[in-house]
């Protein structure tokens, strides 16, 4: 369920006003809009945070992941000098190392001219004699004006090399001038090295500092609560004697918040949250519902505080969708191994670990149903006690069953569209029974989207596997329902009839494209058929290529294409979850709900992390 909010302002002396904010911090109770203000405090906050975050991530990618250092605490002072000293690694770092990729390209550069003094070319210039360098062919030399004075060099390469006394090479002549470096070659060359020993010392250096990987973690904590600090005393409203602050407050935490606030004697105003407001979204899961939670933080989507929470629903039809577009009992196994490997790392059961344990169980259950064992007939004709636990008429190998493959394909199929035609509904009625309690006549055009959903189903089947239907009854209850949410959809408490009557006939075309969306979106389902057939079909071409191999001399090519292309199987399957199971879920049931996801995630202001 969404927690329900309240709407709380606390008002205090001017002068106590951050203090307030300290001990409201402690507590961890208030949500408070913040805006992206800017001042020198938070500019400062935020460079050093972006120092401190540079540091550590250098620091962190010359770690060894595999013997990771013991962590030392540091106090703010010492910490102070620990980043001052790798802040000053990391410039010497930088500078070195464009210093040695700039000497390297001289260094290839000059490698063909030799070594050589610079200086004393240009002390030369200095005393008059000024000598321009060129390669050129041996033809375009030999073509030379007689009058054009030059002494000739080492070649450089397939190319003449000369260099001209006094004056340049006419422009006409095709030759590529030599620019004097600045540093000949051996200098270049020592430098490069000393400067190579230099930076891998410093390497070492950074290296070492894994050690303070948590000081350099809890110090950027620290710095983020500060700016959450600043950024909320930005919020403060003030005048000359008081200021105030408002935020959001779960109505199950109002007992403590008036508890802290006698304690600390603040004034404060707890007020319902009005229809203008932007409350934030707390979602209680219910009991073996807070799985689905990490696929919720891997989107990033917060129901609106007014929507619906669907949790409940996105975690059954989310497992089923898993189970059928992987498809495979042979891939479950592999998910449920992980599960239980991550388990015993972790010692726990967390919420992704039983995430993937139902996953990989409904995958197991839905694989065994259709007889899907990593695409093989081979092992299910080979193990009778498998073909004992398939549904013949869903098969993938329905031949073994004396079915046709026409058959078991319609069937999976239909069952598909029954999915869609259930969740569609299950939307409908979710909004009727959401808008009745608040006396919402617009609950009668949901009936009429539930009306058209169950008709539009059965010409979907007629369509597509070939059932036959009474196409003009079935219009003509379609029409039912259209008229239904023609007259109703536009309806509200507290508007007129009327109005909500013509309002809905003003949308009569957007309604009717609506309708038709209606019938797309329970055909929309047939995508998980669809990919589901395709993993079938990707797992047996990589057995049948694999086949030849696995007997003699070539047993390890044979099983290298079948690892291979049993993981690039699985990578596409989870990606195919993401695209079209959660889309079924985001889009085509969440649409039909109305839900546009645009809530703010309930965070109260908190201490995160001890302060000196």
């Amino acid at each position: 369920m969404i927690v329900p909010m309240k709407k709380a302002y606390i008002i205090v002396q001017a002068h106590n006003g951050r203090s307030m904010l300290r001990d409201l911090r402690k507590a961890g109770l208030l949500h408070i809009d913040t805006q992206q203000v800017r001042n020198d405090r938070i500019e400062g906050l935020e460079k050093t945070y972006d120092q401190i975050s540079q540091i550590r991530s250098a620091i962190a990618d010359l770690q060894d992941k595999k013997k990771p250092k013991e962590q030392l605490t540091l106090s703010d002072e010492a910490f102070a000098e620990v980043m001052e000293r790798h802040q000053g690694l990391l410039e010497s770092r930088k500078k070195l190392e464009e210093r040695i990729s700039h000497d390297k390209i001289q260094i290839e550069a000059l490698s063909d001219w030799g070594d050589f003094d610079p200086d004393q070319v240009r002390a030369l210039a200095m005393q008059g004699i000024k000598l321009y360098f060129y390669t050129i062919s041996r033809k375009d030399l030999e073509k030379l004006d007689a009058s054009i004075q030059y002494l000739p060099l080492a070649p450089v390469g397939s190319l003449e090399a000369i260099a001209t006394v006094g004056g340049e090479l006419p422009s006409e002549v095709s030759a590529t001038r030599f620019y004097l470096p600045e540093f000949g070659l051996g200098f270049l060359q020592k430098r490069f090295a000393s400067d190579q020993k230099q930076l891998s010392q410093i390497v070492q250096n950074l290296k070492q500092g894994g050690e303070y990987l948590d000081a350099f973690s809890l110090q950027l904590k620290k710095i983020e609560m500060a700016m959450r600090f600043e950024r909320v005393g930005e919020s403060l409203q003030t005048t000359e004697e008081l200021t105030w602050i408002c935020g959001y407050l779960p109505e199950m935490e109002v007992e403590k918040f008036t508890s802290l606030a006698a304690a600390h004697q603040w004034a404060y105003l707890l007020d319902d949250v009005a229809e203008e407001d932007t409350p934030p979204t707390l979602v209680k899961y219910a009991k073996g519902v807070g799985i689905i939670k990490p696929v919720f933080d891997i989107l990033g989507t917060v129901p609106g505080y007014r929507e619906n929470d669907i949790s409940t629903w996105f975690l059954l039809f989310f497992t089923l969708f898993f189970a059928m577009i992987i498809g495979d009992a042979g891939y479950g196994l592999i998910f449920l191994g992980a599960a239980v490997g991550l388990h015993a790392k972790q010692k726990k059961a967390t919420t992704l670990v039983m995430l993937i344990y139902v996953l990989s169980i409904a995958t197991l259950v839905w694989g065994s149903l259709t007889g899907t064992w990593f695409g093989s007939k081979a092992i299910l004709v080979a193990v009778p006690f498998l073909q004992n636990l398939v549904i013949p008429s869903i098969s993938n190998y329905p031949e073994l069953f004396g079915l046709t493959a026409v058959d078991a394909q319609n069937q999976v199929m239909k069952f598909c569209f029954i999915i869609g035609t259930v969740q569609l509904s299950l939307a409908c009625i979710m909004n009727i029974m959401h808008k009745i309690p608040k006396k919402d006549l617009s609950f009668v055009a949901d009936i009429g989207w539930l009306i058209d959903i169950l008709a539009l189903y059965f010409i979907v089947l007629q369509l597509v596997v070939g059932e036959p239907a009474d196409v003009m009854l079935i219009f003509s209850i379609v029409g039912v329902g259209f008229l239904l949410v023609v007259s109703f959809g536009s309806q509200a408490p507290g508007v007129p009839f009327l109005k909500g009557f013509l309002s809905g006939l003003g949308g009569f075309f957007t309604t009717f494209l609506n309708t038709i969306s209606a019938f797309s979106n329970i055909m929309s389902y047939i995508r998980l058929f669809a990919v589901g057939m395709a993993s079938v079909a990707i797992a047996q071409s990589f057995n049948s290529m694999a086949s030849g191999m696995l007997s003699g001399w070539a047993l390890p090519a044979g099983i290298l294409i079948l690892v291979i292309g049993h993981s690039l199987n699985l990578v596409m399957g989870l990606l195919s979850v993401v695209v079209h199971g959660v889309r079924l879920n985001l889009l085509e049931f969440s649409g039909q709900l109305g839900m546009e996801w645009t809530g703010i995630a309930y965070e109260p202001f908190a201490q995160t992390v001890e302060e000196n």
